[in-house]
């Protein structure tokens, strides 16, 4: 990470008012695929990490039993507590987290997050994905800046003092070690995608009979 925690969470509290209207229609588009293929069921628990001001959460709050969103920018959780409230949505909760260390031990279907693990090192995404994997959701949705070829420098999907994102292979190695497997890969742009990791069964998972 080239920033702390501290710098991160700050830099995000001062954008957060204007944090919706200011992103690209590739992060747009990026979201709606995470929304579409986490598909969650009625009974399903979804943890959203990097919530930011929520667009994933209360998108599949309508249709699952509950969403729990995780930041580390009091000012982008609060940005979606107020969306949730105009919306009349009752089944979410907020609260500081991080990839690593997400602060929640509760039951788990799904996971999502959009637009945040490239502020990791290649090595902090994996330890991430090893510690969502030990959460035992059977699905996780990932939208993110990643490079399917040589990254352009130039483009305007990632800055370099700030962020790292991994290339697709570096991910999908980080997903097969810690026990998934890829099942769908959506490239948006050159430098934006959406990997969908499900669990592999094991022997003693009633799904694997």
């Amino acid at each position: 990470m080239k920033k702390s925690l501290e710098e991160h969470a700050a830099r995000f509290d001062e954008k957060a008012g204007e944090y919706d209207e200011s992103k690209s229609e590739e992060y747009h588009a990026c979201a709606n695929l995470v929304v579409e293929h986490a598909a969650p069921e009625n009974d399903d628990v979804v943890l959203d990490l990097a919530t930011g001001t929520g667009a994933i959460a209360l998108a599949l709050a309508p249709d699952a039993k509950r969403v729990v969103g995780r930041d580390i920018s009091e000012e982008m959780m609060a940005e979606a507590e107020g969306k949730a409230a105009d919306e009349g949505l009752e089944n979410l909760a907020f609260d500081r987290g991080t990839f690593r260390e997400p602060n929640y031990d509760g039951q788990v279907d799904l996971v999502t997050s959009n637009f945040a693990l490239h502020h990791l090192s290649d090595e902090e995404k994996r330890e991430a994905i090893a510690v969502i994997a030990d959460l035992e959701p059977r699905k996780f949705v990932l939208g993110d800046v990643m490079f399917f070829g040589e990254p352009d420098p130039e483009a305007p999907f990632y800055s370099p003092e700030v962020d790292d994102p991994a290339t697709v292979g570096v991910l999908a190695d980080a997903f097969t070690d810690a026990g998934f497997s890829l099942t769908a890969v959506e490239r948006v742009h050159d430098q934006v995608g959406v990997l969908v990791a499900e669990r592999s069964p094991t022997a003693d998972d009633p799904a694997a009979e």
